[in-house]
């Protein structure tokens, strides 16, 4: 590493010049990256919902669908807006009232059960069924040309209407996020670093990692919308620690070598990347472990971060010192004192350690009961703003039909029409459903079959299969909706074995029960990997466990807090926050034991070794929660969509509860737990015997000082 340390400081102005090359590819890629903003497409691909949607694109052409409820309209002018919607380009069909009858029939004479399902006092609903799928980028711009060409005269809800708004929200609101967390880490930085121009250049050296980041995601095809929104944000938050660590280990390198500045960054380089290396070990453990979850957003935005943490340290290594050197004089001219005076609390905490931790063992029990009480939530229209278009739309349907969402079932086209009309009339008598539309649920077994409109069979019997589409009054991810949806699976396979429930309201359902599990395993697997990475690191079976519990802890009292401020999150603030939080902040509990251990295996006393570790660790603990805390906290203010919003507020806050955490009980661990943490720690079990007893506190706060 030395001679490569050499090599980055002879090469300073081409390595620069290099990363500036490098954003061109980077922006093209970053530009050419899908965004997918469906977040149910990240179930998995063998589930029976999964692959009946795949069968309903495949066999019928259909891959999503949307009603649109139309207001105080005549029923001619609503069948001229009808031929409107259909000539959208890949709308595939309307379903309405005249796909199943002649509009000059009354609609007295028409079974009421037809009557009903499309018509209801002043308004009137139709099914758009569209030719691409739920979040496509087709479907969308279909959902945008059918509100201009509608001009506003009727709402469009349904999934994809959901997805529209959420893609324009997101791409509205993205860039935003960007500034803010710039703007407001630039402050931090301002405050507690010694110069008013390095933090320009740290923010520099980290956007260009974030840019390479986010550019070679165009290998990945795709990435979901709220990895997007979140990779700037967090990258800069997580990443940051190794920019101060290389300025503050150069400016000490440069205080040795009398001078030399050259000398200095090399050896900081070399400093840096052990350092960091070690640190970074333990994020990216964190987000390795999302990708262990069946639900593959969590493989998106694991592999997306850990690859942002490792760009970042290169990053932090190669091109921050190259600016560094570069723009020496320029940094040099604006040096000044740090704003923020240093903390001085390490003799109070090791003072009252028994205190805090008795405060620490009783906090356990509200922090549990919080931690287990808290609620989530999996309707995904739920975490956007009720003005939005689609928001509106779902409330008109519900206001005008009782319904909330549609169910859809594919059956075997050769069961006979008395089953499929007995099938239709059991789910019809299932709590919850409005209507069942089929051609026989609707028109009734008695009905001719050369009577049936040829242009309504062929657009709902394909491939030997039929659809036929349930409307429920019941919201999506609901108990009831959710017990709906079982109990009309339930009917379906006693009629056909291979039938299939489908739509917004299933797909939920099956969301529900996987990222349950996806939960047990992601934490499960975060805590044993970063576990066995401290065991590594300390040769300790003691601290890992010490460690573990200690940012545990944080992490319970951070998901904790919303039960008893009654705020419900949404669900995958509860599968990725706590790996996140244990990932990104178990370093500062690293940082500050593996001081501990050094002075004690110096010969320092228990409580010394802690003052020790404690005070010349604060500061960086300090500086780098702070630093992620600026990153997250404004877009978890200005966010309006509520899963970025959440998610951004949770790290936010779990930043700085980790540092409270670390900084006024970890300290207490390690004093009670000292004889302990010397029989289970390969090298400490002679340093009780090379104690210099309490005479060395005041020896080791003047060498801190």
């Amino acid at each position: 590493m030395k001679t490569i340390s050499k090599g980055i400081v002879k090469g300073r102005v081409l390595i620069f010049l290099i990363s500036l090359v490098l954003l061109v590819p980077s922006v093209i890629g970053f530009v050419s990256t899908r965004i997918n903003y469906d977040v149910l497409a990240y179930l998995p691909k063998d589930i029976d919902t999964m692959k009946g949607q795949e069968i309903l694109k495949q066999e019928f052409g259909t891959g999503a669908f949307s009603m649109v409820v139309v207001e105080n309209m005549p029923m001619k002018e609503t069948a001229k807006l009808k031929e409107k919607v259909e000539g959208v380009e890949h709308v595939k069909k309307v379903l309405w009232y005249d796909s199943f009858a002649d509009l000059s029939i009354p609609a007295e004479l028409l079974p009421d059960r037809l009557s009903k399902a499309f018509i209801n006092d002043d308004a009137t609903m139709m099914v758009v069924l569209f030719d691409t799928g739920t979040s496509e980028d087709e479907t969308m711009d279909a959902i945008r040309q059918i509100r201009t060409v509608t001009a506003g005269e009727c709402f469009i809800s349904g999934m994809s209407a959901i997805v529209t708004d959420t893609k324009d929200l997101s791409d509205q609101e993205t860039p935003i996020y960007v500034l803010i967390a710039v703007v407001l880490s630039a402050i931090v930085l301002s405050l507690t670093m010694d110069s008013y121009m390095i933090p320009l250049f740290f923010l520099l050296s980290i956007g260009m990692a974030i840019l390479y980041n986010l550019g070679s995601n165009v290998f990945l095809g795709e990435i979901s919308y709220i990895t997007k929104a979140l990779a700037a944000v967090l990258q800069l938050g997580v990443t940051m620690d190794y920019s101060i660590f290389l300025w503050h280990s150069y400016e000490e390198e440069k205080e040795k070598g009398e001078g030399d500045k050259e000398a200095a960054m090399a050896a900081a380089i070399q400093s840096t990347f052990s350092s960091v290396l070690g640190s970074s070990v333990t994020t990216v453990a964190g987000f390795i472990a999302l990708c262990f979850m069946s639900f593959t957003l969590g493989l998106d935005l694991g592999i997306v971060m850990a690859k942002g943490v490792l760009i970042g340290v290169i990053c932090c290594v190669t091109v921050l010192p190259s600016m560094i050197l570069i723009f020496d004089k320029v940094i040099e001219k604006t040096k000044h004192k740090p704003l923020i005076p240093k903390l001085s609390i390490s003799e109070f905490v090791a003072k009252h350690y028994l205190i805090i931790a008795v405060v620490f063992a009783l906090l356990w029990i509200p922090a549990v009961i919080g931690y287990r009480g808290t609620k989530v939530y999996y309707k995904l229209d739920a975490s956007l703003p009720e003005e939005l278009s689609s928001i509106q739309a779902n409330e008109a349907l519900n206001e005008h039909f009782s319904m909330n969402t549609m169910h859809l079932v594919l059956i075997d086209e050769g069961l006979t029409r008395k089953q499929k009309t007995e099938m239709a009339d059991e789910i019809g008598k299932v709590d919850g459903v409005k209507a069942v539309l089929g051609i026989d649920s609707l028109l009734g077994a008695s009905v001719p079959e050369e009577l049936i409109p040829e242009k309504l069979t062929s657009e709902l019997r394909q491939g030997g299969r039929e659809l036929l589409m349930i409307t429920s009054e019941y919201e999506v991810a609901s108990d009831e909706v959710n017990a709906q949806c079982d109990a009309i699976e339930e009917v379906v396979k006693r009629y056909d074995p291979d039938g299939l429930l489908i739509g917004e309201a299933p797909c939920t359902r099956d969301l529900i029960k996987i990222t349950d599990k996806d939960f047990a395993t992601v934490s499960a697997v975060s805590i044993g990997v970063i576990f066995v990475i401290i065991l590594f690191v300390f040769g300790s079976i003691s601290l890992p466990l010490i460690l573990v519990v200690t940012i545990e802890f944080a992490i319970f009292v951070n998901m904790g807090i919303p039960y008893y401020t009654g705020a419900v999150l949404p669900f995958v603030a509860s599968i990725v926050i706590g790996t996140i939080q244990l990932g990104s902040t178990v370093d500062y509990a690293i940082l500050m034991t593996n001081r501990y251990k050094t002075e004690r295996m110096n010969g320092c006393d228990k409580k010394s070794a802690v003052i020790t570790a404690h005070q010349t660790s604060i500061q960086s603990i300090f500086v780098s929660a702070m630093s992620f805390f600026a990153a997250t906290f404004g877009v978890g203010l200005y966010s309006r969509i509520d899963m970025i919003s959440q998610l951004c507020t949770l790290m936010a806050r779990g930043a700085l509860i980790s540092m409270t955490v670390v900084i006024l009980v970890l300290p207490s661990m390690l004093i009670i737990f000292d004889g302990l943490i010397l029989l289970t720690t390969k090298g400490m079990k002679k340093a009780k015997g090379k104690e210099r007893g309490d005479h060395g506190i005041e020896e080791n706060l003047r060498i801190a000082h």
